[in-house]
């Protein structure tokens, strides 16, 4: 596991999770100088994701890491975490385990996907190779790009680092990841004294999710914004502008 702790020492702390199959630098990349200028920033990255030759164990394994560290960094508080579509899982467990306290959760436009033992394998057994086979050759790898250009709104330099990302990794560590996550699962109507939760709703994956988020969380605050998946992590400053607004109001609010 890597923790780097960079930014704004003095400022609030707020923990950055990154999401399926890639480290805080790639996936933050595009809005680590603006936060930092802010936040005292710490970034994780997981077994597995973290440049060295540990492999990704299960989603609850790393959830206990990443409590220790908070226990005996900052004494088990926090101000907030921010977790990036698989990261966001995190986030839950953090909240509902109650082993650490953060003030502020706030969740990455999520899935939130739970599945049983069965259907998680196949996922994976469907998924997985997708992840981890479109940069194998330069005619996928094309194609892969396009899709990214037009679906997120990508520049060729991000959609490049993006695929990347995603080849460099093991495809046990994504697998175990991606086949633990959807057995992870967070109970109905989450509620922590002192605790918020806030969500980046990216209303273009549809309002299935929407109603998702209100089934595990009491009381939500939903922000909701014109975009696909993430898109405010890769697709510029029209994007990225009001998400880290939104975030700075969050992390403002009284708890």
């Amino acid at each position: 596991m890597q923790f780097d702790e960079i930014g704004n020492m003095a400022g609030k702390t707020l923990m950055l999770l990154p999401g399926t199959a890639c480290d805080y630098q790639t996936n933050f990349g595009t809005v680590l100088e603006r936060l930092g200028e802010k936040y005292h920033l710490v970034c994780v990255n997981y077994d597995g994701f973290d440049g060295s030759e540990a492999i990704f164990p299960d989603m609850i394994t790393v959830t206990e890491k990443i409590e220790q560290y908070i226990q005996d960094h900052f004494d088990g508080r926090i101000d907030g975490a921010i977790g990036s579509s698989l990261g966001s899982s995190f986030v839950g467990q953090l909240i509902q385990r109650e082993q650490v306290h953060l003030d502020h959760g706030i969740f990455g436009s999520p899935d939130l996907d739970q599945s049983g033992k069965v259907s998680a394998w196949l996922q994976s057994k469907l998924v997985v190779p997708l992840l981890t086979g479109f940069t194998k050759n330069e005619k996928r790898r094309g194609k892969t790009r396009r899709l990214l250009k037009d679906f997120f709104e990508m520049n060729d330099e991000m959609a490049d680092k993006f695929m990347d990302c995603f080849s460099k990794f093991s495809p046990e560590s994504i697998k175990n990841e991606y086949y633990t996550d959807l057995l992870t699962w967070l109970r109905d109507d989450i509620h922590v004294d002192h605790t918020k939760f806030h969500f980046i709703y990216a209303n273009k994956m549809g309002e299935k999710y929407l109603k998702r988020y209100r089934k595990y969380f009491r009381d939500p605050d939903i922000r909701e914004f014109d975009m696909q998946h993430e898109q405010w992590l890769f697709s510029g400053d029209k994007f990225a502008s009001p998400v880290l607004e939104a975030i700075d109001e969050f992390m403002e609010m009284p708890v």
